[in-house]
């Protein structure tokens, strides 16, 4: 009895080496083991780590109230945010309007009263012009706008020069391109006064708190 107890767990014995063996040669060859279970998915596991979903609405006008709270949600806080860009806020500005050099420039642009602010009402009168059937008024008025023109470009020349001799002399060490800077207060100075994005902080009457 011994003897054929002997040879029945031999086997096994045999077969359990064998799986040691196996699976040593594995790992040294870089194999890993299975995991005995499928991989989750991507959406399961951020589930788990948000939270657990809520459920979902029993009736329409709970559908309806969950997602007229969402759309006042997301109302909120566009306006907010809208509210901090306006403020001049960093971390809510576009990357042009970022920074204190540009915040500075800004300031400059805005205590000084400029001939090209009336750009876009240059542009109403153009097209009232072209729609005058009366041709002397047609060449008045295009003759009053080159001039116009002429003179918001030589201010915008004489503007970016200021603009710069300023900024050299209060930041030395801004790594902004003097064709940039210039073109920056260019464009804001082009704009009607309240229109401007950020929110001017300072009037024409505060030019002596810029220094």
């Amino acid at each position: 009895m011994r003897f054929l107890r002997r040879n029945t767990e031999q086997p096994a014995a045999d077969d359990a080496e064998n799986e040691t063996a196996q699976s040593e040669e594995e790992q040294a060859q870089g194999h890993t083991p299975k995991k005995g279970r499928p991989t989750p998915k991507r959406r399961e596991a951020e589930g788990k780590r948000r939270g657990p979903v809520p459920p979902p609405p029993k009736t329409q006008r709970e559908a309806i109230k969950r997602s007229r709270g969402n759309k006042e949600e997301r109302r909120k806080a566009a306006a907010e945010r809208r509210e901090r860009m306006m403020q001049g806020d960093d971390r809510y500005l576009m990357p042009r309007d970022k920074g204190p050099v540009r915040a500075y420039v800004r300031d400059l642009v805005d205590t000084r009263r400029h001939l090209m602010g009336l750009f876009m009402p240059l542009v109403l009168i153009v097209f009232a012009a072209t729609l005058a059937q009366n041709l002397v008024v047609q060449q008045y008025a295009t003759l009053f706008c080159l001039v116009l023109l002429i003179m918001m470009v030589i201010e915008g020349s004489l503007l970016g020069r200021y603009i710069n001799r300023q900024v050299r002399a209060k930041y030395p060490d801004h790594k902004d391109r003097p064709l940039a800077l210039g073109w920056y207060a260019f464009t804001r100075a082009m704009q009607i006064r309240k229109l401007r994005v950020p929110r001017p902080r300072y009037t024409p009457k505060d030019i002596a708190k810029i220094g």
